[in-house]
């Protein structure tokens, strides 16, 4: 088993796959490790269709431009959450985390969910990558999710194709260097 600090420094974006499925005991650990993410007033405001058909995936990779991965993949999770009022809708009221559409606090906690999943993947040897949905009306046809809810994310799982990626060490410079994003107390 891989400790939390190792998985999330070495952990990294996988868009090529092999050619085998996901054990099922491995998606039902992704799933639970998406499951049990944080969420604002633990609403937990999502949830997640579970794709493996290999047309289904293909179809799935043509939602955005950036979606390619998703035809390769094991496995696809989409990311379905309740649908935020539209922008009629004053600011300091769509933002406010209480309320259930609250766009904000819907995604925030759908970051979490989807990095839990990830790294959960990743423990288990699973690379993983996200994909933007850029064809809002295609993904609903293709996941038949009902009225008032959207996917705006796709995430897509498999074995590498490289199990090298696995335990290469990130490259250098990769990052942005701690002291330039942290400030202390004020900007």
């Amino acid at each position: 088993m891989i400790d939390t600090w190792r998985a999330i420094s070495t952990k990294r974006a996988i868009r090529s796959f092999a050619d085998r499925p996901l054990q099922p005991e491995h998606i039902e650990r992704i799933l639970q490790a998406g499951r049990h993410a944080p969420s604002s007033n633990n609403r937990q405001r999502w949830d997640f269709v579970v794709c493996r058909d290999r047309e289904h995936l293909r179809e799935l990779s043509a939602v955005g431009p950036y979606a390619g991965h998703l035809a390769g993949a094991a496995l696809a999770i989409a990311l379905v959450t309740p649908t935020p009022r539209g922008v009629e809708t004053p600011l300091s009221v769509m933002f406010d985390p209480r309320r259930a559409d609250a766009p904000m606090s819907v995604m925030f906690d759908l970051g979490q969910a989807a990095e839990n999943m990830m790294l959960a993947a990743w423990e288990l040897g699973i690379g993983s990558v996200q994909a933007t949905v850029y064809e809002p009306d295609l993904v609903r046809r293709l996941i038949g999710f009902p009225r008032g809810y959207t996917c705006e994310f796709l995430l897509s799982f498999g074995y590498p194709a490289d199990p090298d990626l696995l335990t290469r060490p990130p490259r250098p410079g990769g990052r942005k260097p701690l002291e330039s994003i942290v400030h202390e107390e004020r900007w």
